[in-house]
């Protein structure tokens, strides 16, 4: 394949090793770079030299969140995000570059009344559910946890069924111009997690009809609603540490599976945690300054 292309075009370059673009390149006289290194990058078991383990827009861009005009093009309209989604992800994580496209703010829940009868702690629940579109934090205490919780998962299963069956207006509009309508079911609904285990616990509780899985398997997909469950008590006792549960490509992936609704479901103490570096503390800042929207 030496010098056989005129150009090559390499999808998902966040996920492609500087090494392997290397190889790639010799194809091709000119090469066009697609993807987004603010989400999930390649997976890497061994250990590289100087920065030969990065993936090529890593390489290039290092920790610059969107691309330079004077590098490329940074594509700065989302058309799955809804406005109240967006504005959190593209102040947090993209530099305040990234805009909704108009259409996704059709995209919303009806509200709904409470269904909880003579329940206080389930109508206070149901309570953080009371919008239309945006991100909610539902806090749920607990201790000891740290690679599945089993508080988060009776949380979300409550908020599951209350949502199930809410009116969701898909931002398609009939022949008459009536916007089109439909109950919401488990279809809708992503459910993420950090770890394989609060994965398992996910899955029991909810059911086969339930799309579960780790933040990996959903990356490129995208969904009316999602669920995000932290369910680790005190990040520096969970597995691998801040570094990977308050990693800002995962969060950023997670959130941004949601059109519409993204509801976090972690210990409110979860923040309160100690740091051994300047980079940890802008990743427990990033997960506390998600806490504050809405």
């Amino acid at each position: 394949m030496t010098k056989q292309l005129d150009y090559l075009f390499i999808d998902e370059a966040g996920q492609v090793s500087t090494p392997n673009l290397v190889a790639m390149s010799r194809s091709a006289k000119n090469l066009v770079l697609m993807g987004d290194q603010m989400q999930l990058g390649q997976p890497s078991q061994g250990t590289h030299p100087a920065e030969s383990g990065l993936s090529v827009l890593d390489y290039l861009l290092h920790e610059t969140p969107t691309i330079p005009a004077d590098m490329g093009v940074f594509l700065d309209m989302t058309y799955r995000m809804h406005s109240n989604v967006n504005t959190v992800v593209s102040q947090l994580i993209y530099e305040s570059k990234l805009q909704s496209h108009l259409d996704n703010d059709k995209r919303i829940l009806e509200l709904a009344e409470s269904t909880a009868k003579q329940n206080t702690d389930l109508q206070t629940l149901e309570a953080y559910l009371n919008l239309d579109a945006g991100i909610v934090f539902v806090p749920v205490e607990h201790e000891g946890n740290t690679q599945a919780s089993d508080e988060e998962v009776t949380t979300i299963k409550q908020l599951a069924k209350s949502l199930l069956g809410r009116t969701f207006h898909t931002g398609a509009t009939k022949d008459s111009g009536e916007a089109v309508t439909r109950p919401i079911t488990w279809e809708d609904i992503l459910f993420v997690a950090p770890y394989n285990h609060q994965v398992s616990k996910l899955k029991t509780a909810l059911g086969k009809q339930a799309k579960v899985g780790s933040v990996d398997k959903f990356q490129g997909q995208e969904s009316p609603v999602v669920f995000l469950s932290m369910c680790a008590s005190d990040a520096n006792e969970s597995p691998r540490g801040i570094d990977f549960l308050f990693d800002k490509n995962r969060i950023n992936v997670a959130i941004s599976r949601a059109q519409t609704l993204a509801i976090v479901v972690a210990n409110p103490n979860l923040g309160n945690t100690s740091v051994n570096s300047v980079e940890q503390l802008k990743k427990v800042n990033l997960f506390n300054a998600m806490r504050l929207y809405r």
